[in-house]
């Protein structure tokens, strides 16, 4: 479903654009993720709306069939990139699992800056997106997918979220489709 509208507090939420990830190898060339979440960053800061920029420490304990990345990883491998120009009013978020809301303070913060829908992009589509996606619709807030400023490890894992998950917890959307939306905004 394309994006209906734009809330009036709205937030642009960027999962994992940390170098350690963004070093992987994805289904898409990561740099075209990086330019349009980029794009969108500033243009949610030209409109002072807040852009909250993730990155991933840890994992929860448990055991997966799935191989660990966050083991013996380099001291920066947590850092932002730089591609995301983040600016001092950017409110910054480390989350330990793969959602960004789960013991990280963001639902406050959105609650308390008024947020009513939230725009989430970044990497991985079916993972760190995805649970973010849903752990907002869960919170009652309206949620839109960025599509093309999102990407995967796996390419099936990021087309079954794109095409099957996505239209179910949320709006999707373009870069250039959400930048026309706020250019609109007075």
């Amino acid at each position: 479903m394309p994006l209906s509208v734009l809330d009036p507090r709205s937030a642009l939420i960027v999962i994992d654009l940390q170098k350690g990830i963004v070093s992987l190898p994805t289904a898409a060339p990561i740099e075209g993720v990086l330019g349009n979440a980029r794009r969108l960053a500033d243009g949610f800061r030209a409109k002072k709306l807040p852009v909250i920029l993730v990155n991933v420490t840890a994992l929860p304990p448990g055991r997966t069939d799935a191989k660990r990345v966050l083991r013996d990883q380099p001291a920066d491998w947590a850092e932002l990139v730089a591609d995301l120009g983040q600016q001092p009013t950017d409110h910054l978020v480390t989350k330990r699992t793969p959602g960004a809301f789960t013991r990280t303070g963001l639902e406050d913060y959105l609650r308390d800056e008024a947020v009513t829908q939230v725009f989430v992009v970044g990497v991985s589509t079916s993972n760190g997106v995805e649970a973010t996606a849903r752990q907002a619709l869960e919170l009652g807030l309206n949620v839109v997918t960025v599509i093309d400023a999102m990407t995967d490890l796996q390419a099936d894992a990021h087309e079954w979220s794109v095409s099957r998950v996505f239209p179910r917890i949320s709006e999707t959307a373009s870069t250039d489709e959400v930048l026309d939306h706020l250019q609109r905004r007075p």
